[in-house]
């Protein structure tokens, strides 16, 4: 059935800036503080209250539209959207319409290990709404997110599956989080998506109507919604394929319940007229110089796409390996935190990536956030390049670091006798001695040719040795003792 279909899809993705202050007053920007405690005129919008704009508001998004290769206009315009809801105290919102700040840009994102480019529209500033409160007989307004600076930034419709959305979704907030731009906190709504979805028969030019479902705060919920929607449209026009598709799908708007699995209609779709955007009277235009723009520009930091490809040329990670942590800047922040004291990135790599986010999963934790210092980990991995200690040991030790955050591998070694290695290569010899006169058949495998007997014969010492002898000698030895038998 989809294969006939060629979905489009296009993202609005609204971002809180973590400046200080409001966008147009000098209200606190911040998270959490109790109801209606980070208010003043202008956010409650009283009469006589005039906006004024906040400068590191606009630094951050002349930061966003150089950091994908954007146009940043000089000269940009704030406008009004009239709309009614109760936690919006003006009844409007300053926005930018007609001339945004940011004009077009590339955002590049890896999707099942290939990069792709998705086209950016635009990116403008405009500030939040309240929030509404809802309990058992009542609802309440809390206005201390009314004002909060937001950067919208819309996508041209260039995606064409749920991963495509999520993986161009990641990229922009990797983008923000090296930008400290925004904290991107989804949990507490400082990064939603509205997400715009609309199918056609492959080989169709126009659009059809399209639907949007708003304010997803997950990219799991996103590609979900994104799949289910994209079905819920190819099987509403098969199931009348003999009508116009105008009349089988209204633009509208809907939203995501995850409890349900399902879209499920919030309103019909407004459109621009709807909103009577006319210029903001009491702001002026908002004028940037060039000077202004380029010294943005010479200072921004190495941004995700940039690391990836130094991890990937200086460090010879894996591609996959460089994407992984170049898009969290906190992990990658932690992983090179950890190679100021190890030099086998590789290694390191794949203890951070693999090995640990394995075993904290259960416990609901990221590694960054817990007690596990990256000098830990930086042990850790030392110790295992260095052949202190081996395989099995080595997960076992990083099993304890994980119960026990903030010991340190050394002191986990020290206090366990089983961990400690087994270097002493006469010992090795006897047990790989009682290991191939026990297993002649896997030694008759291997003069025939057949190696996978091999790891049958090294697993058989490691198990004899406990984990502790050097998995490299156990192998030299092996293949030494077998040669000598092939030469009788």
């Amino acid at each position: 059935m989809k294969g006939e279909w060629e979905p489009i899809i296009g993202l609005e993705i609204h971002a809180e800036l973590n400046t200080k202050s409001k966008l147009f007053s000098s209200d606190a920007n911040r998270f959490g503080d109790e109801p209606n405690t980070n208010i003043s005129e202008v956010s409650t919008a009283l009469p006589g209250s005039l906006p004024v704009i906040n400068k590191e508001a606009v630094k951050k998004a002349v930061q966003f539209g150089l950091s994908i290769g954007a146009q940043v206009n000089l000269v940009s315009q704030f406008d009004r959207k009239s709309y009614f809801y109760p936690d919006n105290p003006r009844n409007f919102q300053i926005t930018q319409y007609e001339t945004p700040i940011i004009i077009g840009g590339t955002v590049v994102a890896m999707v099942d290990g290939q990069e792709k480019e998705f086209q950016v529209t635009r990116a403008h500033l405009e500030d939040d709404s309240g929030m509404l409160k809802h309990f058992s007989t009542f609802a309440g307004v809390d206005f201390n997110r009314a004002g909060v600076p937001l950067i919208e930034i819309v996508s041209e419709p260039c995606m064409h599956t749920p991963k495509d959305a999520s993986a161009y979704a990641m990229a922009i907030k990797a983008i923000l989080e090296y930008l400290d731009a925004s904290d991107c906190n989804m949990e507490e709504g400082s990064l939603r998506f509205d997400v715009n979805i609309s199918v056609r028969k492959r080989g169709e030019k126009e659009f059809r109507n399209k639907i949007e479902i708003k304010n997803m705060n997950s990219f799991s919920n996103l590609e979900l919604a994104v799949d289910h929607e994209i079905f819920r449209q190819i099987k509403l026009y098969e199931e009348n394929a003999d009508k116009d598709p105008k009349e089988v799908i209204a633009q509208s708007t809907y939203r995501w319940d995850p409890d349900r699995g399902e879209t499920v209609l919030m309103r019909k779709k407004e459109h621009a007229d709807d909103y009577r955007y006319f210029p903001e009277p009491d702001l002026l235009p908002l004028v940037l110089t060039q000077s202004y723009v380029d010294d943005i520009k010479k200072t921004l930091p190495e941004l995700p796409l940039q690391k990836e490809k130094r991890y990937v040329e200086s460090l010879g990670l894996a591609a996959s390996q460089a994407f992984f942590l170049a898009s969290d800047k906190k992990l990658a922040d932690y992983f090179e935190d950890c190679l100021k004291s190890c030099t086998n990135a590789k290694l390191l790599a794949n203890w951070i990536i693999v090995e640990f986010p394995g075993r904290l999963k259960e416990k609901d934790l990221i590694l960054y956030k817990t007690k596990i210092l990256p000098e830990h980990v930086s042990e850790l991995v030392t110790m295992i390049d260095k052949g202190d200690i081996h395989g099995k040991i080595a997960k076992s030790v990083a099993d304890e670091m994980v119960a026990s955050p903030g010991t340190t591998a050394k002191e986990i070694v020290a206090k366990n006798p089983d961990y400690q290695p087994l270097n002493d290569k006469g010992a090795i010899e006897e047990i790989v001695d009682s290991v191939l006169a026990a297993n002649k058949d896997s030694v008759d495998s291997i003069l025939a040719g057949r190696d996978r007997a091999m790891a049958f014969l090294v697993g058989q010492v490691m198990k004899a040795t406990k984990g502790t002898a050097s998995p490299q000698l156990v192998n030299d030895l092996l293949k030494e003792k077998i040669a000598k038998v092939n030469t009788k």
